[in-house]
């Protein structure tokens, strides 16, 4: 069972230095220039949301396990796929793989609404509990299978996948409004690339942003031998 970092009256202070550290150099510094991004990344307590056993970790330049094979995603990574959704503050959002809730808890402070989904029970229900203890109120968890989407919500302004599929779930498209935005990589279990699609009509545009490594997408337009294995521990 991984125990979770929380703030503490004689680390604020050096944790909030590393984030802003965090900021400049592996996210402003590689090109991300949107100011609220810049913002909320600088606003949203990362250790909070890492192992006790990772804290010192907590703004590192990479990923970290969470639990049940899982991570929270590299700092720039989460950076990167908010600014790609191209967030006004008025947007419902959806997220597929809500891990430890941080790229979420970033998600809320760039829209109005953000539902996000979890296939693991325990690790949805860690992440409900950690969202509403630090005061994220406008953040759903919900748990399911995230490949197919969130139907009861749609349609969404922009999703964000935070897991690799082998190509590009339909009902998440299918669930966007026109002109939405999905932001997902795709590829192999080796070597994905996060990959923009705005939706034009029945059709979309797609734009190849970053070449990265995430966990597997488990559902049924994900890896369903995974799904498979999953279901059998």
């Amino acid at each position: 069972m991984f125990g979770f970092g929380h703030r503490s009256p004689e680390t604020h202070d050096e944790f909030e230095f590393l984030r802003r550290q965090m900021v400049e150099r592996q996210i402003r510094a590689r090109g991300i220039c949107q100011e609220r991004v810049l913002a909320a990344m600088a606003s949203v307590p990362r250790h909070c949301f890492v192992p006790l056993d990772r804290i010192a970790d907590a703004y590192a330049d990479v990923p970290l396990p969470i639990g049940e094979r899982q991570t929270i995603s590299q700092p720039f990574m989460v950076a990167a796929m908010a600014d790609a959704l191209q967030l006004n503050g008025r947007e419902r959002v959806l997220e597929i793989g809500a891990g430890s809730g941080y790229q979420a808890a970033v998600l809320s402070l760039l829209a109005r609404e953000v539902i996000a989904i979890e296939s693991r029970p325990q690790l949805a229900s860690n992440a409900r509990e950690r969202l509403a203890r630090l005061g994220f109120a406008n953040v759903r968890v919900e748990c399911g299978d995230g490949s197919l989407g969130w139907q009861a919500a749609a349609p969404y302004d922009a999703i964000i996948v935070s897991c690799a599929a082998p190509s590009v779930p339909q009902p998440l498209l299918d669930q966007l409004v026109e002109a939405g935005r999905l932001v997902v990589p795709v590829g192999d279990a080796e070597s994905q690339q996060v990959i923009r699609l705005t939706r034009r009509g029945n059709e979309s545009l797609r734009e190849g942003l970053y070449h990265c490594r995430f966990v597997p997408l488990v559902g049924r337009h994900g890896w369903p031998q995974i799904l498979e294995k999953v279901a059998g521990e």
